[in-house]
């Protein structure tokens, strides 16, 4: 049997010699670009700032990059997280400091830390999210909560990838709490919410329908919605830092 023609068979590339985690932000304008429009920014930034990316192995190699629960189009985030493969090793620091001044306004890097290993995905159970509602009187969106809240079960549909998707949304709410904007404007209101993570998983936009459907509160299509934290869940509602244990092995 002629052995294989090695001209025809794609490089295989050497595995990562460093694994960084890295938390940024979208902020401002950038909230509208979707998750493909961040990674292709993020490669060119990578390309830019020189990082000695690990390559995959197959007939089309890409730069090692792994996204992890990324925002919907439309939302600001103060707490994205992606991992990098290296091949040679780096100080986080600088590359902190080259990435950030690659990436556009906006997209911000704010945490570099060498993985200490695991999934980071896994570590990610929960977000939360501040809304803030426009024009929604804060006693009325109180009411609306407390109603969610009693429910069993809030069923709302989205389309998806797969097709139009219902499912409940009361399940996925860990805490739901309104109150009025800091401005005190009696017409504006504050939502904060805390959403364990799921398949499909549930986003804000999903919260804001099932508090119309289940007790036909007006919610404005402006709804500003920021995810302040992402990471495990904590006793009381809390969201941890996805990135402690990695912090933590290197000392």
């Amino acid at each position: 049997m002629p052995a294989p023609d090695s001209r025809h068979q794609p490089e295989q590339q050497a595995p990562p010699v460093q694994r960084l985690r890295i938390r940024y932000a979208k902020r401002g304008r950038m909230r509208f670009t979707s998750h493909r429009d961040f990674s292709r920014a993020f490669e060119r930034a990578v390309f830019r700032a020189g990082v000695p990316m690990a390559y995959s192995s197959g007939f089309n190699p890409h730069p090692r990059i792994s996204y992890a629960g990324a925002a919907p189009t439309g939302a600001s985030s103060e707490a994205e997280y992606l991992e990098i493969g290296l091949a040679t090793e780096v100080d986080p620091a600088a590359l902190h400091a080259d990435l950030d001044e690659s990436l556009p306004d906006g997209l911000d890097v704010l945490e570099v830390v060498v993985s200490a290993g695991g999934s980071l995905t896994d570590r990610l159970e929960g977000s939360h999210w501040r809304i803030e509602l426009p024009g929604v009187d804060p006693d009325d969106l109180a009411r609306a909560v407390a109603t969610l809240l009693a429910a069993d079960e809030v069923p709302v549909e989205r389309m998806t990838k797969k097709g139009l998707r219902r499912f409940d949304v009361r399940a996925a709410i860990v805490e739901l709490v309104g109150s009025a904007c800091p401005t005190h404007d009696a017409t504006c209101a504050i939502l904060n919410v805390v959403l364990r993570h799921g398949t499909p998983s549930v986003r804000p936009d999903d919260v804001l329908a099932g508090l119309r459907t289940s007790s036909e509160l007006s919610v404005p299509a402006a709804a500003l919605q920021q995810r302040l934290a992402q990471g495990p869940l904590g006793e009381g509602g809390t969201v941890g830092d996805p990135l402690s244990p990695d912090r933590d092995a290197a000392g």
